[in-house]
């Protein structure tokens, strides 16, 4: 029922969701520890900005993705400048699109759990003469670990089933930029209805055994906390 370039474009989305979760991990980690620690009164600003894709319809995101690492674009001149190319309708576009779009549903869990971790524990570390890395890496994240797995399996999930934006940056290059979303929307187009119900119907179940597995886990560290 699924043939080679479905697969293909399987290993696409699940490639760029891995890479995505893995970026977004890396750069939301600090920002969501600055935003719930913070007493800055324009920090306003910066969750506006981090909670934009879930108001921002994903073309008009795209869109300016595509402006600005096109060939016309600052970022795609700026690549030809230095002997690359124009990162539009590449698998590295596709990502840098995927960690804009993806942004809120990683950092604005890992902001929720470090809020939830509170400053007493910090203060009592402290008191012991822990340094500030001390206290982030052995009390800060060890007690947000429900929210690093939120945050990992909702920025995976949501990556592996992007539309609007990876069609806007990436086209649709089988073995380059097709997605499986992407892969999915030819076969409707082509009234190819059951091989559209089999991928259809393998996300489904993927994205509901990944939301499964946070509600136990988190569940049963609530638990052991208690």
């Amino acid at each position: 029922m699924i043939n080679e370039h479905d697969l293909t474009a399987l290993a696409t989305s699940l490639k760029l969701a891995a890479v995505t979760t893995l970026i977004l991990l890396m750069i939301g980690t600090p920002i969501a520890w600055w935003l719930a620690r913070s007493r800055w009164r324009f920090k306003f600003l910066l969750e506006a900005v981090v909670a934009l894709p879930l108001v921002l319809p994903p073309t008009v995101l795209g869109f300016y993705l595509l402006v600005a690492l096109g060939p016309h674009g600052p970022i795609g001149r700026l690549m030809e400048m230095l002997g690359g190319r124009p990162l539009a309708f590449t698998f590295t576009g596709l990502v840098i699109g995927s960690v804009f779009y993806s942004m809120p549903f990683v950092i604005q869990p890992l902001q929720d759990a470090f809020t939830t971790v509170g400053r007493r524990p910090l203060e009592v570390a402290a008191t012991l003469r822990a340094s500030p890395l001390d206290r982030f890496f052995t009390v800060a994240v060890p007690l947000a670990r429900p929210g690093f797995l939120t945050a990992a399996v909702l920025g995976f999930a949501h990556t592996l089933g992007e539309f609007g934006v990876v069609l806007m940056i990436g086209g649709n290059i089988p073995g380059q930029t097709q997605v499986i979303s992407i892969a999915i929307y030819d076969h409707v187009e082509a009234l190819e209805y059951t091989k559209a119900h089999w991928i259809s119907g393998g996300l489904l179940l993927l994205s509901f055994s990944l939301l499964m597995v946070v509600y136990v886990v988190n569940k049963r560290f609530t638990a052991i906390q208690s």
